[in-house]
C-alpha cells in the first residue's frame, strides 16, 4: 500500500519513528513534511496529505500534530475524505470498519510511540465492513453544506 504521512512540528519526532515501521510492513511511504521541529502550520501538511489521498496517489494517510485535533479538522474540510482522530486501538478499528477512514490523525503529545505504532498497524490491517455502514456514509456524502 502507498501511504502518505504529514505532520507539523509537534509530530515531527513521531513521524520519524513511524516511517521505518511502515517500510518494515512493506508499504511505500510518501513524506510530505514538515522537515524539522520549527513551528509551522498544521493546515499546510493536512492539505498535502489530503490531496495525495483524494487524488488517488496514495491509498491512505497519516497525520500527526500535538493533539491530532487540528489535523483532523483541517483534513475533514475536504469533500470525500474521512479523517479519524483516534486515541486507542478500538477507535482505530471502528474508524476503518464503520467509517472507512482513509486518514488516521493522532496526537503526538498525547500518545506514546508504541501505542501509535500499534494504532498504525491496526489502521492498515482493518478493512471497511460495508453494509449498513456504507449506507450511513452515503448519507454524510450527500448532505448539503
Amino acid at each position: 500500500m502507498k501511504i502518505v504521512i504529514g505532520c507539523d512540528h509537534a509530530g515531527y519526532a513521531a513521524k520519524h519513528e513511524l516511517i521505518p515501521l511502515l517500510k518494515e510492513l512493506g508499504h511505500e511511504v510518501v513524506d510530505v513534511g514538515t522537515d524539522g521541529e520549527e513551528s509551522c502550520d498544521y493546515a499546510d501538511f493536512a492539505r498535502k496529505t489530503v490531496q495525495a489521498v483524494r487524488d488517488g496517489a496514495c491509498e491512505r494517510g497519516i497525520l500527526l500534530c500535538g493533539t491530532g485535533i487540528g489535523m483532523s479538522i483541517a483534513a475533514n474540510r475536504a469533500t470525500g475524505i474521512h479523517a479519524a482522530l483516534c486515541h486507542n486501538i478500538l477507535t482505530v478499528r471502528f474508524s476503518r470498519q464503520h467509517n472507512d477512514a482513509d486518514i488516521l490523525c493522532m496526537g503526538a503529545r498525547i500518545l506514546g510511540i508504541e501505542l501509535m505504532k500499534a494504532m498504525v498497524q491496526e489502521f492498515l490491517d482493518t478493512a471497511f465492513a460495508g453494509g449498513r455502514h456504507a449506507r450511513r456514509l452515503a448519507k454524510i456524502e450527500n448532505q448539503v453544506s
